[in-house]
Order: structure tokens, then C-alpha cells, then sequence
């Protein structure tokens, strides 16, 4: 299984909205690394949905529940989207000034990358985010 962090700002898809959804396409993303990202998204692999721009904290946890397919809001057909759905919220926010502050989290690609709306997480770092959330991997 592999990890990643996928990015959304609040006020356009929040958490709560993908927990309403129960499952929801992840489209509209138009940079090519985080398209390689989700390329290599399979299956079942986990996943942190991050508030960004409001909030910059992980709230979440999510799954991959389809791999990479066309992006239905691509007219060019030349994105890809993958699906996802709510796993459980963490037992608290894990912001991202936490995250710069934590040695353990320095090479993060979060941390590296800001810009970068869908990244990997190393399996360490999964477990360390979720040990600050209060949760057990």
C-alpha cells in the first residue's frame, strides 16, 4: 500500500463534503507531478485529505477507490482523475505548522513541494502524522 496527501481548499470541496458524497472524483488538477501521482495511485492505497488555504491542516483520512481514469471536467482528454472516499477523520487536525516544525517530517513532500496538491507521504511519515492526531496506524 502506498500513501499520499491530496489537497483541497475548504471552500470549494471540504471534507465534510467528501464524507456527504461518500465517494467523489478527484479532478480539475493540471500539474503534471501530481498527475504522476495519481497515475500511480492504486486501489485500496490510503490517503490524507489536507485543507489548504483555510485551515492548512490534514482532517482526514481517504482511499482510493478508482484508479486513474479520464478527467470528466478535461474537454481536452488529456487529465486524469482518480476516485475517492472517506475513510474517518483524524481525532485532530494536523497542521502544517506542526508538520514544518516536526524533524520527522522534514523531507515530507508537503513540506519541500508546497504548490504540490497531490503528493506522496512515506509510510513513516503516515504513521507519525496519524501518532499526532492522537491515532493508531
Amino acid at each position: 500500500m502506498h500513501y499520499w496527501l491530496m489537497k483541497s481548499e475548504p471552500d470549494v470541496f471540504s471534507w465534510d463534503d467528501l464524507v456527504a458524497k461518500g465517494r467523489e472524483e478527484w479532478d480539475g488538477v493540471r500539474n503534471y507531478q501530481a498527475q504522476n501521482n495519481m497515475k500511480a495511485m492504486k486501489l485500496g492505497d490510503r490517503g490524507f485529505f489536507y485543507h489548504s488555504n483555510i485551515g492548512l491542516a490534514v482532517v482526514g483520512i481517504l482511499e482510493i477507490v478508482r484508479e486513474a481514469q479520464p478527467d470528466s471536467t478535461d474537454e481536452t482528454g488529456k487529465w486524469i482523475a482518480v476516485e475517492v472516499g472517506p475513510v474517518e477523520p483524524l481525532l485532530r487536525p494536523v497542521t502544517l505548522k506542526e508538520m514544518k516544525a516536526d524533524p520527522l517530517l522534514a523531507d515530507m513532500a508537503i513540506i519541500r513541494q508546497s504548490r504540490l496538491s497531490v503528493a506522496p507521504v512515506r509510510a513513516r511519515e503516515y504513521r507519525h502524522i496519524l501518532a499526532l492526531a492522537g491515532m493508531k496506524a
